[in-house]
């Protein structure tokens, strides 16, 4: 029986709490349950990365993602400044099937458009390229391993 209530919002991460929440998820998420190494999990993109963050209606973190835009997103965008790179997205084991990667990723988007970006790419781990298509994104080029999974490039138009 899922235990998190079905109420809860995304937002920006600006706050030093909001971001120590970011960063706590994806530890759990990625560090914990799939075993990416820490050393990796963390990177120098992600002081200029847009972060959003999933809180239940009682402040408790159910999920994260990040935003990489400009030169920052270049080299994984292909060179294209105006496409924005979507990464990092993790909902912890309580708060999955509620809709919360769904939510995170339209916050994406829509910082996306804020920052005048015309389309999000992103690294998918294989078993969620479904999640991602029925978003409205599309897989292109090759698989390829990343942090030992396999993935797939995949991009949406805003």
């Amino acid at each position: 029986m899922n235990t998190v209530p079905a109420a809860y919002s995304t937002r920006r991460a600006v706050e030093e709490n909001d971001l120590s929440a970011c960063f706590q998820v994806r530890k759990t998420v990625f560090v914990g349950e799939q075993q990416v190494p820490e050393d990796i999990e963390y990177d120098a993109y992600d002081a200029g990365a847009v972060h959003v963050l999933a809180v239940a209606a009682d402040g408790s973190a159910l999920g994260t993602g990040r935003l990489l835009h400009g030169s920052a997103a270049a080299g994984k965008t292909g060179g294209a400044e105006a496409v924005g790179s979507l990464g990092r997205l993790a909902v912890t084991h309580e708060a999955r099937g509620l809709g919360v990667g769904a939510a995170l990723v339209r916050a994406i988007e829509d910082e996306a458009r804020t920052l005048g970006l015309t389309a999000v790419d992103l690294h998918a781990q294989t078993h969620a390229l479904g999640f991602y298509e029925r978003l409205g994104y599309v897989a292109y080029g090759p698989e390829f391993p990343d942090a030992g999974m396999p993935h797939r490039a995949m991009r949406r138009t805003l």
